[in-house]
């Protein structure tokens, strides 16, 4: 039975650690419960069928994550894991211009021949549209699509978790440090207690070059502050059903149960280090946005506030694979605001590759080499 640590218990590590588990491996799961984790703060819109972004690497990991997910559900709940956060609820791309409209269904359309979960796909006209959300301002036109989901990290995270544990895995807190003779990677230390294993796989998101500049190596991740707004509306309205709201600006609209509505989310890069503060701006920002889109918003009844970190590598592409240079670490990093559509799939990688298994990417396509600069 093979040994492997995973630092990093966000969505990429708890999927990491879950799928070990699940194969037979031994597995350790060592987090430091920093303040601002992605995973703790996201709320996700798994629909990449719709992106305009160009780079094939980074849709093809999208699209497959949207794919993944729910069998992955499934078996969660054979575990008994009934509370995911995830829903195919739908997806609503909102837009005042007909023609933009029409753009976002044509390449739908044309997604769907390679993607036929994405599901049905439809024009709404604006009473249409704000049928299906209520609180949506009567102008938007849309394009629907049935096979779109939201999930919530933290639970989802948590699911991960605890079925990876039923499993035999142990989580741990504290503060990992790499531990290593020669070239290889032998295992971590944690405080005063030493931990071998025969793969160490790093999902430290946007702490990880502190973790690996021990080795001599600086890990190039940058990250993003995100704020992220959670707001209950008045409790006539029966929201878990609601589909996603996606309008033209990089804000959202998401509804779960209860009555609750999450608006998202900030991006900030000139941040002053990890700063996890929730700040007058930045519920400023998602206010204003959220009730531009949907003004009844004005009577709801503020819940929380959260922040995380979205971790960027170069070009805005994850990084997968072997540590160069070094024997029993792999590494994956920089999802970015997709942490939680790739997460889940690229963790089931991620525990092939430990397990030296056939792996279903092209892990050239996520070069690690671009991210490694001189320490």
């Amino acid at each position: 039975m093979k040994k492997v640590i995973v630092i990093g218990a966000g969505i990429l590590g708890a999927s990491t650690a879950y799928q070990l588990a699940k194969m037979g491996a031994e597995v350790l799961i060592i987090d430091r419960k920093d303040k601002g984790q992605a995973t703790d703060a996201a709320a996700g819109i798994i629909c990449p069928w719709l992106s305009q972004r160009r780079n094939q690497a980074w849709y093809q990991l999208a699209k497959a994550g949207a794919r993944f997910y729910p069998d992955l559900i499934e078996e969660l709940k054979r575990d008994g894991e009934t509370e995911t956060g995830y829903a195919r609820v739908g997806v609503l791309s909102i837009h005042k211009d007909i023609e933009k409209i029409r753009n976002m269904e044509e390449r739908a359309q044309t997604r769907k021949a390679d993607a036929p979960e994405i599901g049905e796909i439809a024009q709404l006209s604006e009473k249409e549209t704000s049928d299906l959300f209520p609180l949506l301002a009567e102008q938007y036109h849309s394009v629907h699509i049935s096979g779109g989901a939201r999930v919530d990290g933290r639970t989802l995270r948590d699911a991960l978790l605890r079925s990876a544990q039923r499993k035999g895995a142990v989580l741990l807190t504290g503060d990992a440090v790499l531990q290593y003779h020669s070239n290889r990677v032998t295992g971590v230390a944690v405080g005063d207690v030493s931990y071998s294993s025969d793969k160490v796989i790093v999902c430290a998101g946007a702490w990880a070059n502190q973790l690996i500049k021990p080795l001599g190596i600086h890990f190039k991740v940058s990250f993003q502050k995100a704020q992220i707004l959670h707001v209950q509306v008045p409790d006539d309205h029966e929201t878990g059903t609601w589909p996603v709201i996606m309008p033209p600006s990089s804000e959202y609209l998401l509804a779960f149960d209860n009555q609750r509505i999450v608006i998202g989310a900030t991006h900030e890069d000139d941040t002053d280090g990890y700063d996890s503060r929730i700040t007058a701006g930045g519920i400023q920002e998602l206010l204003n946005k959220g009730l531009e889109m949907a003004p009844t918003i004005l009577n709801s009844t503020f819940l929380e506030a959260r922040v995380g970190f979205r971790p960027f590598t170069p070009g805005f592409l994850p990084v997968i694979g072997v540590l160069p240079g070094w024997d029993g670490m792999i590494v994956a990093n920089g999802l970015g605001s997709s942490g939680l559509t790739m997460g889940p799939y690229i963790g089931e990688q991620l525990a092939k590759m430990a397990l030296e298994m056939d792996l279903d990417i092209d892990v050239n396509d996520y070069d690690i080499q671009k991210a490694i600069g001189d320490s």
